[in-house]
């Protein structure tokens, strides 16, 4: 009778992680994406006043590790209308290249970018667990946005009695 030997694999050289490196490109990417959002917040306010649009809301709602932009509508003071059919140039950074990339997207697309990345930025899991709900307000008058949030959860009471 043969006895085989099994034929062990060399081990594997230790592996180093830096993680302060990575969190440092980490930072460095996260500040590079947060110096073009005023550029993208002008363009698309200076495209929403000479639309004759004077604010945008956007409501969204998550739960259950999906979520989703529900609606996004454009009025003049009071009255609905619709979003007129040309484009706004949008700086984004991809995960695959460090240069910008200049897009052209319409009123609706930039609008929708610019809400979900504030929720990342602000609330990121919202689409989670019980998740939530909310809108924002784009106020092309002011030049501001402003999100109404409302989280979800589950919650439980322990009351414990001794008779």
């Amino acid at each position: 009778m043969t006895q085989a030997h099994p034929t062990l694999a060399a081990p594997l050289p230790s592996l180093t992680i830096d993680l302060a490196s990575i969190f440092a490109g980490h930072a460095e990417r996260t500040a590079r994406i947060e110096a073009l959002r005023p550029g993208n917040k002008d363009r698309l306010f200076d495209g929403l006043m000479a639309a004759g649009i004077t604010h945008v809301t956007v409501s969204f709602d998550g739960e259950g590790d999906s979520g989703q932009i529900e609606s996004i509508a454009a009025w003049n003071g009071e009255t609905a209308v619709d979003f007129p059919p040309v484009e706004i140039a949008y700086a984004a950074l991809t995960w695959d290249d460090p240069e910008i990339e200049m897009r052209q997207l319409s009123f609706e697309d930039a609008v929708e970018q610019l809400a979900y990345d504030f929720l990342s930025d602000t609330h990121g899991g919202w689409e989670n667990n019980d998740g939530a709900y909310g809108e924002f307000c784009f106020d092309a008058a002011a030049r501001s946005i402003h999100l109404e949030f409302n989280e979800r959860f589950t919650s439980s009471e322990l009351f414990t009695h001794d008779f």
